[in-house]
């Protein structure tokens, strides 16, 4: 047990006296009593409670005697018995005025505070602490700064005292009679709430002056802090008394309404959902299930969280268009018309959209319902699931709005990009805070429509993380076995997708997992020719930027020459994007001389253009001439997410030993292709005009340009091989030749992807000559005429063939 404990303090007991030790002289040695967790001030009284044995031993020894004792403070408020350098330096003389025995071998004291004292020396350890003391009176100044902080104390703890019932009335009005400043100081000192080492520090402060202006800080944030915490008990009692006083209100108010035949909010809302689920004409357990939570709504207060959460719920239940649905317009040259209007060529997405439509009428003509055409398991589809894959700029995302203009269908257009979790596509359960449906959901309640043209753009950008794979939640959706019962998770009913046309667009679909591609049939859409490109910026490009930038058609028209030199040497695109923007650019400019009043030329010419655009950005056939010069760079062709592209290998040797180097940022398969390149050159030296002993003297570093972008696939095999034996016989590559194909270690050239796509990318960059497998020659059928025209293609077996295809004779 402690020497001292004042948890058992009763501040009703104190009494203020400043009273003497009834003339008793303070000796210079005393018994120091030692305090923990309290500081004994002059002039005040405050009980104690003993119940260390050397500490009762003391009081013992005191009461028969002069009853004076030092009461010091412990530095470390831990230890049960402090030794001497754990005490002050500065303590209190005290009086024991009362004694009483407890039943628990403890003893009350009520101790008076007399004089200040310092220790000088211990001269005794046992059986209790026992000091020479000096008295170390305080220095009691006069004056209007005093009077001032007297007075500032004084209202401080008042204040005070009307915050904290603990503090007893009569303790006011007894300070109130108290002229001595001291008294005054320590007594609310005594009184007030405070840190140990702050009632130490006002005990030893000399100057009366600054135990004031110490203890006036002390109240200060005392009130600001009692102030502070009354504030917020008010907001809370006067948001509680808020909510039971609405409550008493509304209860009120549906008392006189009921006494005036009028309705309340809450039989308002009842009536209201209850005739919308009627009217919704819903699926039968949705109806159910939306009765039921009607009928949860009519048994909850107005006020309660969960009323909120009920109404919302009946609010998406019923706004979701269960039976509204467009008329399919199924006039199919007006179909034809809409589709021909909006974009050129994309031939093989309108054939689609064209059958869609003939079958709808058929059906329609034949009088073949759905619901009753059906085999044991499946059902007739009468939905349907595209998925366009293209380049950039090639109108995937315009062709949904004309797919439903056609159709006289809504149109929804949600974007995938970056989606990560599944929350989003299938929404979140109805126990999260703030829950709502998903975007498919959300969309078609939106519309107001059940069978819309949906577009789900960038289907290939989805992303998963720990919120889970929201690629595997649209399996459900784009699935036609699994969508007549779509779940989201908010609503928890089936809703019928089955009749929604969903259209996806991609630019590549190696990153869809192949259970979602394997429930949409995917059409491509290549890159377009310098031919289309005109005819798109002579029928859609040009008429929308003239429009955009307030310019007239009569003020400005492009010539073919104008727009061939913008697709030729300032854009290098499969799409039209870019030809746009530099479309665009020159109506900027031209509207800007016309708002100047500068003079303005009408036609756009291959002079005009270069004029306003600046420098040509791209120098294809000169680029191709330029590096060709030497022996060891050959012209790939390659395909990417953004259309095709040429690619250029280039290779060299330095003196050294059968080293063989690749960078450029490529792929494990692309270095493999390299390898395999390299060993067949090197077991068919002879046969290819080589040295054998070439490479015993010889390193190899072949590199791919455009280090930036990563390389990767099989079809450059050929490609790197051309160069290796272009670099080893010091022959040039022709450069009008581009090639693509993998190689095999016997010489054999196999067939690759993305043939036409390469096709079109030679065409661009103005090459003559395309090699390439021959079983890639079926996918030349799809090509315009125009390139099929302007580029002869060379099938080639083996890579004997292409060597003397591609080779130059010296």
């Amino acid at each position: 047990m402690s020497d001292f404990d004042n948890s058992d303090q009763e501040l009703d007991d104190i009494q203020v006296s400043p009273g003497s030790a009834g003339g008793e002289t303070i000796p210079e040695e005393l018994p120091i009593l030692p305090l923990r967790g309290l500081v004994v001030f002059p002039k005040t009284a405050i009980p104690l409670t003993i119940g260390q044995p050397r500490s009762i031993k003391l009081v013992d020894d005191v009461v028969t005697g002069n009853r004076l004792v030092g009461l010091v403070t412990s530095k470390v408020q831990d230890i049960e018995n402090p030794s001497p350098e754990h005490l002050n330096a500065v303590g209190t003389v005290g009086i024991i005025h009362r004694m009483f025995r407890a039943p628990d071998n403890t003893i009350r004291l009520l101790v008076q505070g007399m004089e200040r004292f310092r220790l000088k020396e211990f001269t005794a350890l046992e059986p209790y602490l026992k000091a020479r003391i000096e008295i170390a009176p305080e220095d009691v100044e006069t004056g209007l700064e005093v009077e001032a902080l007297l007075l500032n104390a004084r209202k401080q703890f008042e204040h005070i005292a009307d915050l904290l019932p603990t503090i007893p009335r009569e303790l006011l009005v007894s300070l109130s009679s108290v002229t001595d400043p001291l008294v005054i100081t320590y007594t609310i000192a005594n009184f007030q709430r405070m840190e140990i080492e702050d009632a130490q520090k006002i005990l030893e402060i000399n100057s009366l002056t600054e135990k004031l202006k110490r203890l006036v800080t002390i109240l200060t944030h005392e009130t600001e802090v009692l102030e502070l915490g009354q504030k917020i008990q008010n907001q809370a009692r006067s948001e509680i008394e808020t909510v039971q006083r609405q409550y008493f209100l509304r209860e009120q108010l549906k008392a006189i309404q009921r006494e005036l035949g009028d309705t309340d909010e809450q039989t308002i809302d009842l009536e209201n959902f209850s005739k919308r689920i009627d009217e919704a004409c819903m699926p039968e357990e949705a109806a159910n299930q939306a009765r039921r939570e009607l009928d949860r709504l009519a048994h909850l207060p107005v006020a309660s969280a969960e009323y909120g959460v009920i109404r919302t719920y009946l609010d998406w239940l019923t706004g979701l268009p269960w039976s509204k649905a467009t008329q399919d317009n199924l006039d199919i040259p007006h179909a034809r018309e809409v589709l021909e209007e909006d974009h050129y060529g994309l031939k093989d997405i309108k054939e689609r959209i064209l059958e869609f439509l003939a079958v709808r009428k058929l059906r329609q003509e034949r009088g073949i319902v759905l619901s009753s055409v059906q085999e044991d398991i499946h059902c007739l589809r009468e939905g349907v699931i595209l998925c366009f894959v293209g380049p950039p700029g090639v109108g995937k995302t315009s062709l949904g709005q004309s797919i439903s203009r056609a159709l006289g269908r809504k149109f929804i257009r949600v974007s995938l990009g970056g989606i990560r979790d599944e929350a989003e596509i299938r929404g979140h359960r109805r126990t999260y805070i703030g829950a709502m449906p998903g975007r498919i959901i959300q969309s078609i309640k939106r519309v107001e429509s059940k069978n819309p043209v949906f577009m789900l753009d960038e289907i290939d950008k989805l992303t998963m993380d720990f919120h889970g794979d929201p690629a595997s939640a649209l399996l459900e959706v784009l699935d036609p076995e699994q969508n007549r019962e779509f779940r989201d998770n908010y609503l928890e009913v089936p809703f019928d997708l089955s009749q929604i046309m969903f259209i996806t667009t991609a630019n590549q679909l190696e990153t869809i997992p192949l259970a979602l591609l394997d429930r949409m049939e995917v059409i491509r859409l290549s890159g377009y020719t310098e031919n289309e490109k005109i005819a798109i910026a002579r029928n859609y490009l040009v008429p929308r930027q003239i429009k955009e930038n307030g310019l007239r058609m009569k003020e400005l028209s492009f010539s073919t020459d104008g727009l061939k030199t913008i697709i030729r040497s300032y854009t290098r695109e499969a799409g039209v994007r870019n030809l746009e923007r530099q479309i665009g650019r020159i109506c900027r400019k031209t509207a800007t001389r016309i708002t100047e009043g500068k003079p303005v030329q009408k036609k756009v010419d291959t002079p005009l253009v270069q004029e306003i655009l600046g420098k040509p950005l791209f120098h294809h056939q000169e680029e191709i001439s330029r590096r060709l010069e030497v022996p060891g760079v050959a012209t790939g062709l390659a395909w990417t997410p953004v259309g095709g592209d040429i690619l250029f290998i280039e290779a060299t040797r330095m003196p050294g030993s059968k080293g063989f180097k690749i960078t450029g940022s490529v792929g494990e398969v692309m270095q493999e292709s390299a390898q395999a390149a390299l060993s067949y050159i090197r077991a068919n030296c002879n046969a290819l005009g080589i040295d054998p002993d070439i490479f015993e003297k010889i390193d190899i570093h072949l590199h791919i340009p455009s280090g930036a972008q990563p390389k990767d696939g099989p079809s450059a095999g050929v490609t790197i091989a051309a160069a290796l034996v272009s670099l080893l016989t010091a022959k040039n590559v022709l450069p009008t030749i581009g090639m693509t194909g993998e190689i095999t270690l016997s010489g054999q050239v196999l067939p690759v992807g993305g043939i036409k796509e390469k096709v079109l990318a030679a065409y661009r960059s103005g090459l003559k000559t395309v090699i390439l497998q021959e079983l890639n020659l079926n996918d030349l059928e799809d090509l315009p005429e125009e390139v099929k025209k302007h580029i002869r293609f060379l099938p080639v077996k083996t890579i004997h063939d292409v060597l003397i295809s591609a080779i130059a004779k010296k």
